[in-house]
């Protein structure tokens, strides 16, 4: 048998009609398409290496509400103190006005502020943490969220406004997809 034969299946094609067979030029593929090249990590995304823009605003909001309470822990031992110090002034003892006032207890006015210095202090400790923490972290700070806007609704409504719509932004900033890939990046452990 030689290549010369017409009908020798295991020689060159012989007298192939153009538009027949495979294109000039490409390789023949077997079946399936290629796959494009798969990204770094072997399919996962990238991990963020800075703070996005919401979330750095998040930490914001929360020193700004910070400072609220501890604005408002202030008024309050104020109120308190003034309270106290004024029941005992008889000049204000026929006053309608102060009586009603009075009628507070300080003790109450004494354990709002108590309450504002520690929920500062809570709120602190999660901004700080902005850097450094995990998903433990976000869940702690959108329940943080979520407890701050309910009571900015319910028992300090006129004062609380504010409160309520910082809380709402922090909570949505925190729990989109920015917040969810800051706090789940992975972490370099310490060298020991």
């Amino acid at each position: 048998m030689s290549f010369g034969e017409p009908n020798n299946p295991y020689g060159p094609p012989q007298g192939q009609q153009p538009g027949y067979g495979h294109p000039q030029g490409q390789q023949p593929g077997y079946g399936y398409p290629q796959a494009p090249p798969a990204p770094q990590g072997y399919g996962q995304q990238p991990f963020p290496t800075t703070m996005s823009g919401t979330v750095g605003a998040a930490r914001v909001l929360l020193w700004v509400i910070v400072g609220l309470q501890l604005i408002g822990a202030g008024v309050f031992a104020v109120l308190g103190a003034s309270v106290h110090a004024a029941r005992n002034d008889s000049e204000l003892k026929n006053n309608s006005n102060f009586q009603q006032l009075a009628d507070y207890s300080t003790g109450w006015l004494w354990a709002i502020t108590v309450f504002a210095v520690a929920w500062a202090v809570f709120a602190a400790v999660l901004a700080v943490k902005f850097n450094t923490g995990g998903n433990g972290v976000r869940i702690t700070i959108l329940v943080f969220a979520i407890i701050t806007a309910i009571l900015g609704i319910y028992p300090f409504v006129i004062v609380g406004l504010l409160h309520t719509v910082l809380a709402i932004l922090i909570a949505v900033f925190v729990g989109n997809s920015g917040g969810s890939a800051w706090f789940n990046r992975p972490r370099q452990q310490p060298a020991y």
